[in-house]
């Protein structure tokens, strides 16, 4: 297995949200691939883990509006039983994380009505190794606390936050504690000190943006689409040598797999801050074809140029949550794009995809069977999303050594399984 001091999300739970009426329980591994029929919670799924993120890591209230996740107010995100059942008054959400190893920490939100929005209610964090945990409930300001010491529950106390900003149940526990022993206030802080270590997320929308003949300059920014994306490779080729060589080098290798392109280029149309344009090249053994505009190709290279770029760049966000990078790739490239996600996820790179490429999914086996990557069978974790009535079940699958489904239910791939029966099956053969 792949190991790290820190492992952010190992599993996930949610109840009441959306299209999950029970509580379904998944685990998440450094590649996690969501797969299912359309309109099955997959999208929402990938937003409540960035939901979970901000109010955990980031310590804020999450916006579920936010692109490229918009899920609407509360109506439209609480579960509707529906009939006399109604719509749920509230939702909940979890997940589990690793540091160390061994150190396991829970938290859990339930998330409320306020106005029209859904906002933390409460708050639960939690080591059951070491019997600690710091609760905080929103609607009684109250602060729980358990430790081996003993058990407390006060008022929450007046601490000035601004904007969207939770108050962090570290300061809460350290302003209820501040009078017990100090040994108390230390265990607290042992097991939880590891907890905020990470940054923002990286959340990247189903459809790119478009390619430009000509890109002027403008701000560096990470946006869902991909709009900063020339620019930030035009900052490297201008600025960053070294980074643009080694990134380049990568792109290259990638669009060489995919058979997509052998050479990628920044092309300044006048001074450094002026405009410019993007080019790729294609090899024919040593023959080079012409340098060609990016808008000039197919729409894939434009389309899965983002997202490459996001995956390779030396800075990368500790989690990606992509939706569908194969769209408008050939099921050659679509494949190369699977063992890409094979070579660089680990769990300080945690990749977790919505898909419905086959071609993508059965590369992922082939090359954790044939050990092209560093990523073994259990590092690889497939969640299919199955609807059950006015609900979705998620299946927690995986793959052996030889690269075949595990725990697969009878509704898996049953689609392709009655294609294939279709194209055997010759009329009047059974007459």
């Amino acid at each position: 297995m792949l190991d790290a001091s820190c492992h952010p999300m190992k599993r996930i739970w949610l109840e009441n949200y959306r299209c999950f009426r029970d509580q379904q329980d998944a685990r998440l591994a450094p590649l996690t691939l969501l797969v299912g029929d359309n309109s099955t919670g997959k999208t929402s799924f990938l937003a409540m883990i960035r939901a979970l993120w901000d109010v955990a890591y980031l310590e804020r209230v999450p916006n579920f509006k936010e692109e490229p996740y918009d899920l609407g107010s509360f109506d439209e995100i609480a579960h509707f039983r529906g009939g006399r059942g109604g719509r749920a008054e509230s939702f909940e959400a979890g997940f589990e994380a690793a540091f160390q190893s061994k150190h396991v920490l829970h938290w859990t939100v339930a998330f409320s009505r306020r106005g029209t929005a859904p906002v933390p209610a409460k708050r639960r964090l939690s080591s059951k190794e070491r019997d600690v945990s710091v609760e905080h409930d929103q609607g009684s300001s109250m602060v729980r606390i358990r430790t081996p010491k003993g058990r407390w529950e006060r008022s929450a106390p007046r601490l000035e936050i601004e904007g969207d900003r939770l108050l962090p149940l570290f300061l809460l526990a350290m302003e209820i504690l501040r009078r017990e022993e100090t040994d108390t206030i230390r265990q607290v802080m042992d097991s939880f000190r590891l907890w905020h270590v990470q940054g923002p997320l990286y959340a990247g929308a189903p459809v790119r943006s478009k390619p430009h003949r000509t890109y002027d300059p403008s701000l560096v920014a990470r946006d869902p689409e991909g709009d900063y994306v020339p620019m930030y490779l035009a900052n490297q080729y201008f600025e960053g040598k070294k980074t643009w060589d080694h990134l380049r080098e990568a792109l290259q290798r990638f669009g060489k797999d995919a058979g997509l392109f052998d050479e990628i280029t920044v092309k300044p149309l006048g001074k450094q801050s002026g405009p410019f344009q993007l080019q790729i090249r294609r090899f024919d053994g040593p023959m080079k074809g012409p340098r060609r505009n990016l808008i000039d190709v197919g729409y894939g290279v434009s389309q899965v140029l983002p997202v490459v770029t996001e995956l390779l760049r030396p800075d990368p966000p500790p989690m990606f949550l992509l939706q569908q990078p194969e769209v408008h790739l050939h099921p050659s490239a679509q494949a190369a794009l699977g063992s890409l996600f094979c070579r660089i996820a680990n769990w300080d790179r945690q990749i977790i995809i919505e898909t419905h490429s086959d071609h993508l999914l059965d590369r992922v086996r082939m090359d954790v069977r044939d050990g092209a990557g560093a990523l073994k069978p259990g590092d690889v974790s497939i969640l299919y999303f199955e609807r059950q009535g006015l609900s979705v079940r998620i299946h927690s699958l995986g793959i052996d050594e030889e690269g075949n489904i595990l725990n697969a239910p009878p509704g898996y791939r049953r689609f392709f399984m009655d294609e294939v029966r279709r194209s055997l099956w010759k009329r009047g053969a059974g007459e």
